[in-house]
């Protein structure tokens, strides 16, 4: 696969991944994107830049939040071009209220930065992404830095991170 604007830094890979308690390695498909853009210091929605620079459709591309859901900290993955609804994140994980982890605890506690990868070891958190993803054969989530995405399959991707899917995103751009 590759986006219709060119090959920005691009590679392909397939990397088996070992389900827990299962045996058998499953194959999972990605692809990394390595943006070839200056940051706009003056642009405040990172997602809806990098979509725009790939040539990429943002409700693919999916942000990475820290919230904090009855003291525990969890990962929301949601679509650039929306918000995160913190009461439908709170549902998905059984409770009542969820609020937006404080940034600094959340780095401390997990070793996570702000935009980073939902794939990391700290992915050991609870996890929700939204179900919108479920729409898409592949979406992008961070590679743990700004500029640096990575492909896959939805599912994969909950494979990975344990995920639960919920509607948790609002769309707020076009």
């Amino acid at each position: 696969m590759c986006c219709d604007n060119g090959c920005h830094g691009q590679e392909k890979h397939c990397r088996g991944h070992r389900h827990s308690g299962n045996s058998r390695p499953h194959q999972i498909w990605y692809q990394i994107y390595r943006a070839p853009y200056d940051h706009d210091p003056g642009n405040t929605n990172y997602g809806i830049e990098a979509a725009t620079v790939l040539g990429i459709e943002p409700a693919r591309v999916f942000k990475t939040l820290m919230t904090d859901v009855a003291g525990t900290l969890a990962v929301a993955i949601v679509p650039v071009n929306g918000t995160l609804d913190l009461k439908a994140m709170a549902q998905a994980l059984g409770h009542k209220k969820a609020a937006m982890a404080d940034p600094a605890t959340a780095q401390r506690r997990t070793g996570y930065v702000l935009g980073a990868s939902p794939h990391r070891p700290a992915s050991a958190l609870p996890t929700v992404l939204d179900e919108s993803a479920l729409d898409y054969e592949t979406i992008l989530v961070s590679g743990g830095r700004r500029g640096f995405d990575i492909e896959l399959a939805p599912t994969d991707l909950i494979t990975i991170t344990k995920a639960a899917t919920a509607k948790i995103g609002s769309p707020t751009h076009p």
